[in-house]
């Protein structure tokens, strides 16, 4: 019932089965918590122990409308899900395995194929075993056999004379499976970002950048991967961090949000400014300044405005210096903003309006703007152009507003001048970060994404020291995702590499997870043997041997020894014909 009903949805809702017997099906966008055993992307049979049930319940007598919640199963308190003690995990996955057998045509499940079934188990065996699965074996559409694999676990430990040999491993394999040959291939993960920010103090940016390195033919247990290996870079980075060379640029943003915020709710939250100068002395010596150069150039932007600009990358190297220094041509509105972004309340936000239209409306400055903007200060310097400017309220949300579209022009030309300015590829791209055709608050939103691209780049520069040809397709594969998806700063952003690009940041380092896979026959008479060894815990209802360990841990206060969880997968196959 439960497979019919998750074709058309996965179920919100677990189900119960015989009072103790908690099933979830996992699929779709969820999770699986089978990902680092099991390779297969289907829909699955999730089976743990139910801590919450009401008596009499059982699969068959239940009707979907009175499946439990998950709140309902699990109380307030719970850490998480239970398992179930291994003989009843067995007892369960030999009912599957027979249900699937086309040769018990009793039960009359006729043709359906089963999604394949996990079972979390408590490792009160002496071979600690943890999970227990069943994936049907098939010949076209039809099952022929079942392939049961059962996942053991241990640790953590930092001794090492504890692992396999690799030798050893290969022999186990193939008296289990008699087969007389078997192939090898490793997977190793190492943490990057911890490693570069010790060598580079600028930057240690919330979030993580990993590599997953994968290579065949394996020699010893915990090898370090071969050049010639197949490498991943995985990046999850969170905007905001003070250690961060755009850390300024974000702080820009945090005022452009909080007007936002202001014209949507009504109330406007003022950040810390980013000046230490008022914005109302700023913008007064900038109109006095403009005054004076009233019969010069006034559309060359100043050269005190340049500098600034260069001085809040600073911590930038010469590569993402060159980029932004190329905004040396802010018109008038822009370098008002830099000036505004200091302001830290309504009142100050009104004196600098009250100060810009009143310099306009006596043709004190003549200040250019570029083409291309909507704003209301621009309507407002063009009809000084012509000696008349509408009398404007400065009340409500008007000088919000004001200060909202110029912060929102110039902040969307400077993001598109990092990304878009040396690369015409992307200009594809370019309509959808900066259309103005959809409403203010979706273009705020858009102005976000390029933040977090930035952020990304920058970090991956100056940590990674990335050159423009490993940022570029970097770039593309950030403006993809972010062009079909909203902001999510937790997505993890992928680039094929070559390993040698990243060696020197791993290949001291001890791995966060390393597991070699051993395997032999082919198609669905494949058999494998997977040994691994992770930093974390690789299952979360099994308690260690030693909770409260964890990998940044001394031992016998040596902080060099690392303790691992190590983990083994086998698997066998049942044929029915």
């Amino acid at each position: 019932r439960i497979c019919e009903e998750g074709r058309e949805g996965v179920p919100e809702r677990p189900y119960l089965y015989e009072t103790d017997v908690e099933i979830c099906l996992v699929g779709g966008s969820c999770k699986s918590p089978v990902e680092r055993f099991w390779n297969g992307s289907s829909t699955m049979y999730i089976l743990q122990k139910a801590t919450h049930h009401e008596e009499g319940d059982s699969m068959e007598e239940s009707k979907p409308e009175e499946a439990l919640f998950p709140s309902e199963l699990l109380p307030k308190e719970s850490p998480g899900p239970a398992a179930l003690s291994v003989g009843r995990a067995k007892q369960l996955v030999s009912l599957y395995a027979m249900v699937q057998n086309p040769n018990v045509t009793h039960l009359g499940i006729g043709d359906l194929v089963l999604p394949p079934l996990w079972v979390r188990c408590d490792g009160s065996d002496p071979e600690h075993t943890c999970w227990i699965g069943a994936e049907p074996l098939r010949a076209g559409k039809k099952i022929t056999g079942i392939t049961i694999y059962m996942v053991s676990c241990d640790g953590p430990t930092a001794d090492k004379t504890c692992f396999a040999n690799l030798e050893e491993l290969k022999m186990e394999h193939k008296r289990r499976h008699h087969s007389s040959v078997v192939t090898t291939k490793g997977f190793a993960q190492y943490e990057l970002i911890q490693v570069a920010a010790m060598e580079d103090t600028i930057v240690e940016s919330g979030g993580n950048i990993y590599v997953d390195i994968t290579w065949n033919i394996v020699d010893k247990i915990l090898e370090t991967p071969p050049l010639i290996s197949a490498a991943t870079l995985n990046i999850a980075l969170e905007s905001g961090d003070p250690r961060s060379p755009v850390y300024q640029v974000y702080r820009e943003l945090q005022l452009l949000l909080a007007l936002a915020e202001g014209l949507k709710t009504g109330v406007t939250e003022w950040p810390e400014p980013l000046e230490s100068e008022s914005a109302v002395e700023l913008v007064q010596e900038f109109l006095t300044d403009l005054k004076k150069k009233l019969d010069g150039d006034c559309g060359s932007g100043s050269k005190g405005e340049t500098e600034k600009i260069q001085c809040d990358t600073a911590a930038v190297d010469s590569y993402i210096k060159s980029i932004f220094s190329e905004r040396g041509d802010l018109d008038f509105a822009e370098q008002l903003w830099c000036k505004m972004r200091s302001v830290s309340s309504y009142q100050e936000l009104i004196d600098c309006f009250t100060r810009v239209i009143k310099s306009l409306e006596r043709g004190e400055i003549q200040p250019w703007i570029h083409q291309g903007s909507s704003s209301f200060l621009r309507k407002l310097i063009q009809q000084s152009y012509h000696g008349k400017v509408e009398v404007v309220s400065l009340s409500g949300i008007t000088p919000i507003q004001m200060l909202f579209e110029i912060g929102l022009d110039k902040m969307k030309k400077d993001y598109v001048s990092f990304f878009i300015g040396k690369s015409r590829s992307s200009l594809l791209f370019q309509d959808y970060f900066t259309s103005t055709s959809v409403d203010l608050q979706e273009q705020v939103h858009r102005v976000q994404k390029l933040h977090h691209m930035l952020e990304i780049m920058v970090n991956c520069r100056v940590l990674l020291q990335f050159r423009h040809e490993n940022l570029f397709p970097l770039t593309q594969i950030c403006m993809k995702y972010y062009k079909e998806n909203p902001l999510n700063e937790k997505h993890v952003f992928q680039l094929p590499i070559r390993p040698a690009l990243v060696k020197k940041f791993y290949q001291d380092e001890h791995p966060e997870l390393w597991k070699v896979e051993i395997s032999s026959g082919h198609g669905a008479k494949e058999v494998k043997t997977v040994w691994q060894v992770s930093t974390n815990p690789p299952v979360e209802h099994v308690a260690s041997n030693n909770s409260g360990l964890f990998s940044d841990s001394t031992v016998n206060g040596s902080p060099e020894e690392r303790l691992y969880f190590i983990t083994v997968t086998k698997c066998s196959q049942v044929h029915f014909t």
